[in-house]
């Protein structure tokens, strides 16, 4: 990774704003989560713009042209048009032409996975250089009454340059999912069920709700407590390191209390900074990893080039983790 930038929407939201929708308090949702507050994108801050604005910084922090990115491989979930890709109309935004452009929904493994594939495009000699997007507006698909979702998830975009270096950057990836637990994280009704539930209370004089997003959180924390360590530990051995070796572990930030979890498991040494981002940014998804990456190196807990542990993980299930050294910000 060469570069890194990210966009984080302009207003921020506290638990205070939240609370009395959901029947809760701040007190409840910092002890089940972390979160102290989160960011929710504006009208205008779309996936587009903070994608493009993400990846404005990190190419500056390359100093890459336009013209030597091969392709973009964008990371999302709440892309709310199935055509054409994001990752198409940011290229075009950005001003480059005729590049590869492709989108990948593994929630919020996406940026894990697109990292993933963009270091085999680089490898392969497919691509010199490559631009990785993960971006949310989850805000768009949130029941603000709900209380196992309303107060977790929110918007961002983070971007990475990958290309050629060296030595080794980024190691092997550790993924895979589990399709049988689906039902964890979803979107609760597709788009042709909406429809038909529309046009019936149309008919009726009735109303109807359009799609949300839902978490059974308790099965994802059984999910990520009992199994996410075999798939640390298998990014580690793939990458020929020990979690002694670390300088920073950087878990997608779904929820303090897992993280907290993956330290004592993993035994990490306490001299290693820990990705805490979630405290004031909330969970983004496919966002999450970079941004909560800019915040370690952005405070000084971590260095450009220390050795960090990356893992995703959530809806599909889905999970990827790797060793990478981590980038310059821009």
């Amino acid at each position: 990774m060469l570069g890194l930038g990210v966009y984080r929407p302009r207003r921020v939201v506290p638990n205070a704003e939240i609370v009395d929708r959901i029947e809760s308090s701040d007190e409840w949702i910092r002890t089940r989560s972390g979160i102290g507050a989160r960011r929710w994108a504006e009208p205008d801050e779309t996936i587009v713009e903070m994608s493009a604005a993400a990846a404005r910084k990190a190419l500056a922090a390359t100093g890459i042209d336009t013209e030597q990115v091969d392709a973009v491989v964008l990371a999302t979930s709440s892309q709310m048009v199935l055509g054409p890709a994001a990752a198409a109309v940011v290229a075009t935004e950005l001003g480059m032409h005729d590049t590869a452009a492709f989108d990948i929904s593994a929630g919020c493994a996406g940026f894990c996975y697109a990292l993933a594939s963009a270091a085999s495009l680089v490898r392969a000699g497919e691509a010199r250089n490559v631009l990785v997007i993960g971006v949310e507006r989850l805000s768009d698909l949130l029941d603000p009454t709900d209380r196992g979702c309303a107060f977790i998830f929110a918007d961002g975009a983070g971007a990475v340059v990958v290309g050629r270096a060296e030595s080794e950057g980024i190691g092997p990836v550790a993924w895979g999912s589990d399709g049988s637990q689906t039902a964890a994280i979803k979107q609760d009704k597709d788009f042709q069920q909406y429809f038909a539930e529309v046009a019936a209370a149309e008919a009726s004089g009735g109303t109807s709700e359009r799609p949300y997003i839902r978490m059974n959180g308790q099965a994802v924390f059984r999910w990520a407590v009992t199994f996410l360590e075999k798939a640390c530990r298998d990014a580690l051995d793939r990458a020929g390191v020990t979690v002694e070796d670390l300088d920073a572990f950087v878990p997608h930030q779904a929820n303090s209390r897992i993280t907290d979890a993956l330290i004592r498991v993993l035994e990490v040494p306490d001299t290693v900074a820990v990705a805490r981002d979630i405290a004031e940014a909330g969970n983004t998804s496919a966002a999450s990893i970079p941004l909560a990456m800019e915040e370690l190196l952005r405070s000084g807990a971590a260095q450009q080039g220390d050795t960090a542990l990356l893992l995703g993980f959530g809806a599909g299930l889905a999970y990827a983790g790797q060793v990478v050294r981590l980038p310059s910000i821009g």
